[in-house]
């Protein structure tokens, strides 16, 4: 596949998962939700997304609960993105815990 197609996908699919995850964690105060990198198989069938929580502590739980309602947030991008793709792919996520990871060497090199 063309590289370029593929990545003008991968950002379209983090642009509305984006969307989607501002709207369910509306009714969640204090919790956010940033996909940080999508990654998408060279016959566009999977989507690996890296989700970033804030707060951190609870990333597993949120993932967890994300994982739960994984078939409505692929309907949902479906809904928003069916008329540029043939195929809706299968949705894979993943925590990102790069922001963390350089929060602890900053922390290392302080001390």
């Amino acid at each position: 596949m063309d590289n370029k197609r593929s990545q003008k996908i991968e950002r379209l699919i983090q642009k509305e998962l984006s969307e989607i995850f501002l709207l369910q964690t509306k009714s969640m105060p204090g919790v956010m939700i940033s996909v940080t990198k999508v990654r998408i198989s060279p016959d566009l069938s999977v989507a690996k997304a890296y989700l970033s929580f804030f707060p951190s502590e609870r990333g597993e739980t949120l993932l967890a609960q994300i994982n739960t309602t994984k078939k409505t947030v692929r309907f949902d991008l479906g809904n928003r993105i069916g008329k540029q793709v043939r195929r809706i792919p299968e949705l894979i996520f993943y925590i990102d815990d790069s922001l963390d990871y350089l929060e602890n060497i900053d922390n290392l090199l302080q001390h």
